[in-house]
């Protein structure tokens, strides 16, 4: 689910519509992950995360994800070491890490999946049109004219094809994969645009915050409107989490209060990073949390 979150939360949320798994059963098929891989025995004083390896801006090995961050500030926070495992960003990233019990936390996760208990969200974001300011284009929304004309890049089956098919103009897109190519660096579709290989890329927020701000040519980011309203599976908004193995209320707790204590820091952590994000929209569960 971590090489793009949102995509992946919302092609799995798509299949699963035709046959809904109980997350108990989830829980019972993850298992205890790799075979020939060890379990470790939790330290109380140790704050274990479970992050991709090469996926920024989220996390890497080397610490310079906007995540590793946060963990940094949460672990001091609880008086923890921090230390990681590290798992390549594909399927069976939680059955080998969370749920093998080789590490208890996970930094970002959308906070409506039931995959994992996960905190209160400490941040939102949605999709964005990315373009270069000198195409002169702006774009805003679906309907804008500029987008009618350009030769947009979008990850298969995420949410934006949703609106794109409605408005006609999945004919102009060029499908990504939505597992990168791990022989591709996590920036790559922002890199298409930057060589002209595309004119806009719509991508989630975090992408394209991330890696426009790092762009060689300036690039204009623009959140897209929430599409919820008229098609559910073109869902653009997601609240995000931390999330724990599903029975740990005890840590998620100690997890949300640390969130709460330092929430001006990590929103002053995703405005360096140029992460965009916007006021976290509440479900009643998650209001509950």
């Amino acid at each position: 689910m971590k090489a793009h979150k949102i995509q992946l939360v919302a092609a799995l949320m798509l299949a699963s519509a035709a046959a809904p798994v109980m997350a108990d059963e989830v829980e019972e098929f993850l298992g205890n992950g790799a075979p020939g891989l060890p379990t470790q025995t939790e330290d109380p004083g140790v704050f274990r995360v479970c992050a991709p390896k090469d996926n920024l801006p989220f996390s890497n090995e080397a610490g310079q994800g906007y995540e590793n961050k946060i963990a940094e500030v949460l672990a001091k926070d609880l008086g923890k070491k921090l230390q990681y495992f590290f798992w390549y960003d594909r399927q069976g990233f939680y059955r080998n890490s969370l749920n093998a019990h080789r590490c208890d936390v996970v930094i970002g996760t959308a906070s409506d999946v039931d995959m994992t208990l996960n905190s209160k969200p400490y941040y939102r974001s949605g999709y964005a049109f990315v373009y270069k300011k000198s195409s002169g284009y702006n774009i805003k929304d679906y309907d804008s004219p500029d987008l009618r004309k350009a030769k947009i890049g979008v990850i298969m089956e995420s949410p934006p094809t949703r609106p794109l098919f409605d408005k006609g103009l999945l004919d102009n897109s060029r499908p990504y994969r939505i597992q990168r190519d791990l022989n591709l660096p996590p920036s790559f579709l922002i890199d298409d645009l930057v060589k002209g290989d595309i004119d806009v890329a719509i991508v989630w927020g975090p992408i394209a915050g991330y890696f426009a701000k790092q762009a060689k040519e300036e690039l204009v980011v623009n959140l897209a409107p929430e599409y919820e309203a008229e098609n559910p599976h073109g869902k653009e908004y997601w609240n995000i989490s931390v999330g724990v193995r599903k029975k740990e209320k005890d840590r998620i707790a100690m997890i949300n209060e640390a969130l709460e204590r330092h929430k001006d820091e990590i929103n002053k952590i995703l405005d360096d990073y140029g992460i965009p994000h916007v006021p976290v929209v509440e479900t009643k569960k998650e209001a509950n949390r």
